[in-house]
């Protein structure tokens, strides 16, 4: 038997498995574990221990990013300067339609962009923009949509950018260079979004969003919201300007320096111990996916069946390639979430690499799209949580239908940033 047509038996067996372990309800996370060892049996090495242990802990650097960096923002919203900043823009462009918009869909970028999350976007600012964009007259499935869509988008923004970090960690390619071909695109999509599914509507009802709104804490002003991104960015800068002459700051020490000033400028008491065990319950679910991701990714490269899926990629049609990525990209979300990354995403940058083309750039463009699946289903998770905080109570095909256009309009954007890579 080759070694192509073992590898192949292999991968058939955690296919299977996988199908077999969602058709039995388990989780996505169990699901794929499951199928790694279900590969390792058939592949001989029955429960490798050590690989298993390696694989869990490859994603750890991504996990302590999203851990102090959502800590940072729930820190923020606590003290009310979420709350804080949507209420002074309401009250100063609520006459200005397409300022507020467009600073509203900002407001959508920054918590996803800094954590690399889209569900941190909807939970911690999600709820308030859509206060907001109701009383601007928007249809609630349209409301939905923009949230859904500006929240992946915000996902895929820099500097933590979920997608490409794994998939570049995944090729041995440092995560270094994205900052504009991310920022860029996605601030673009996001504005189109807004506009597109926002402009039409009344003028804002000032009285009844604030009325609604949460209330910002008396002492809060805007210094204390923007401080704790001063430290952050300067930290940044300097590691960056004066890379020799500044002690090495990883990002979650970034994001843990940005979090204690929130809390020592905060004008209200905060409980960090509670914020601290509330931010792990949150983003649970996402740390145990990129744990099994992993674990799954480690077990694929022991038994070859990684290998298969790279030579694969790189021997298949490119004109193919590019006209199956807006399907590819979000139906490999879809079923295995932020593992769809490391499994899909790094033998098609093999593939991109090898044909010449920008790694970075396409990597990029394959990260703008990828979070439209976070829509569909079996998981739906960015979805589905996205339509009960907004709360949308209409059809779920509604929601999709509304989310349609933009998605569409970004498949095609990300879609061209691979072609013309170069």
């Amino acid at each position: 038997m080759s070694m192509f047509t073992e590898a192949g038996i292999i991968l058939g067996v955690m296919v299977a498995v996988y199908a077999a372990a969602r058709a039995f309800k388990l989780a996505t996370e169990l699901a794929m574990v499951a199928a790694a060892l279900g590969g390792a049996v058939a592949g001989g090495y029955w429960f490798p221990a050590r690989q298993v242990a390696e694989g869990a802990a490859t994603y750890l650097d991504i996990n302590l990013i999203f851990i102090t960096a959502t800590l940072f923002m729930n820190l923020l919203k606590e003290s009310g300067g979420v709350a804080f900043v949507v209420r002074g823009i309401l009250r100063r462009f609520h006459r200005q339609r397409a300022l507020l918009l467009a600073m509203l869909s900002l407001v959508l970028l920054v918590p996803g962009a800094l954590t690399g999350a889209g569900s941190v976007t909807v939970l911690i600012a999600g709820g308030m923009v859509a206060t907001v964009l109701g009383y601007m007259g928007i249809p609630r499935v349209r409301v939905a949509a923009i949230i859904f869509i500006i929240a992946g988008l915000s996902a895929a923004a820099p500097p933590v950018s979920l997608w490409a970090m794994m998939t570049a960690a995944g090729v041995n390619m440092p995560y270094v260079g994205f900052f504009w071909p991310l920022l860029l695109p996605c601030l673009v999509a996001a504005l189109f979004t807004i506009f597109l599914l926002g402009w039409k509507g009344t003028t804002a009802d000032i009285d009844k969003a604030l009325a609604e709104l949460p209330g910002a804490p008396a002492g809060m002003a805007w210094w204390k919201v923007l401080a704790p991104f001063v430290v952050f960015l300067g930290l940044v800068f300097m590691g960056r300007q004066w890379p020799y002459s500044t002690p090495l700051v990883g990002l979650p020490l970034m994001f843990a320096a940005a979090a204690v000033v929130s809390w020592a400028l905060s004008p209200v008491p905060l409980r960090v111990v509670r914020i601290a065990r509330d931010t792990v319950e949150q983003l649970l679910p996402l740390l145990a996916t990129l744990t099994c991701a992993g674990i799954l990714v480690q077990i694929m490269t022991l038994t070859g069946a990684r290998g298969l899926m790279a030579v694969t990629a790189v021997t298949l049609p490119v004109a193919v390639v590019y006209a199956t990525l807006f399907l590819v990209l979000p139906l490999s979300e879809a079923v295995l979430m932020w593992g769809s990354a490391p499994v899909i995403g790094v033998p098609l940058v093999l593939l991109f690499n090898t044909i010449g083309l920008n790694p970075i750039v396409a990597l990029a463009g394959m990260s703008l799209i990828w979070p439209l699946g976070d829509a569909l289903p079996p998981t739906a998770i960015i979805g589905r949580l996205t339509v009960n905080v907004v709360g949308y109570q209409g059809s779920y095909g509604s929601f999709l239908r509304a989310c349609a256009v933009p998605a569409i309009v970004i498949a095609i954007l990300g879609t061209l940033m691979v072609i013309y890579s170069q």
